[in-house]
């Protein structure tokens, strides 16, 4: 939750989506715009998602805001995976490449080359622990109580279906999507629904599709639309998991992600990223939409 601000409004949890950028648990930078991507793309998956899964939105009253049902949150992350990539400790090719065989319940054969397309999609759920994610398999989930089996078995059906639904989606826009996380809660009656992001370029992995056979084959690194290259530059740079300051990002990065974010924006909702009027201050129109929207909502 580092790069959202949440305020408990009593009946309602108002979620304001910063330009905070995270990775390695901690936070790297401030990307320009990035806050509004994030909750405008997330807005437009929960849209098209419906059919499948409610989500827990009720209003996005500005486009950096939305405000949601409260519900009991599943401490689980149900990570999704179509390929075998990744540069963090819990990330498949990094845990592979260090010799694990079976991780979070699925065997996986020798073989696999980085970046290679798995024969099935898989999921791989984290939990967290002071501020680092944990791999955990499903049975642990349901023996430490984190789930029920019916619980875990829905949320389990549902994020295979969205990853699924969101690659097609993604393929028919020039883009694969890699990996993912969703993250599922209780309403009051009972129903699990979708809450925190859908799909994001900070939930999520992105390559161009028309040009990954090609590089695959020559042992090159997709194209990516995501934030992958800002977390290689700082693990070339210093070691983010562990060094108490971290050094700053270039601007030529920050900027380079700024425009990635965007890029996806428009790609994914084939529409044009829209920049808000930079007259007001950005805190005191966040705050008149809000008062505006919980005015209404009462």
């Amino acid at each position: 939750m580092q790069v959202r601000d949440i305020y408990d409004s009593g009946d309602y949890l108002v979620l304001v989506t910063t330009d905070r950028q995270s990775a390695f648990d901690r936070i790297l930078a401030s990307i320009p715009f990035k806050g509004q991507v994030l909750n405008e793309t997330s807005l437009w998956w929960f849209n098209r998602t419906r059919h499948m899964i409610p989500s827990a939105v009720l209003s996005v009253p500005d486009k950096n805001v939305t405000i949601a049902k409260k519900c009991s949150v599943f401490p689980v992350e149900f990570v999704v995976r179509g390929f075998v990539t990744g540069s963090t400790e819990t990330s498949l090719w990094t845990v592979y490449k260090n010799g694990v065989r079976n991780y979070c319940g699925n065997v996986l054969p020798n073989g696999l080359v980085k970046n290679q397309k798995l024969t099935a999609n898989i999921l791989t759920p984290t939990t967290k622990a002071e501020d680092h994610d944990v791999p955990v398999t499903p049975d642990e989930i349901i023996e430490r109580g984190l789930m029920t089996q019916d619980e875990f078995d829905e949320a389990r059906e549902k994020a295979l279906s969205l990853f699924e639904y969101g690659q097609r989606v993604a393929l028919e826009r020039g883009l694969i999507l890699v990996d993912t996380k969703y993250e599922f809660g209780k309403s009051s009656d009972g129903s699990i629904l979708l809450i925190d992001e859908v799909h994001t370029p900070d939930s999520s992995r992105y390559w161009i599709s028309n040009s990954y056979e090609e590089r695959f084959q020559n042992g090159l690194e997709p194209e990516n639309i995501d934030k992958e290259f800002l977390r290689l530059w700082f693990r070339e740079n210093c070691n983010p998991y562990e060094d108490k300051v971290l050094p700053d990002a270039p601007e030529e990065l920050v900027c380079e992600l700024a425009w990635r974010y965007i890029f996806l924006y428009e790609t994914i909702t084939k529409s044009r990223f829209e920049m808000q009027p930079m007259g007001e201050p950005i805190h005191d129109r966040i705050s008149r939409n809000v008062s505006s929207a919980l005015s209404s909502l009462q």
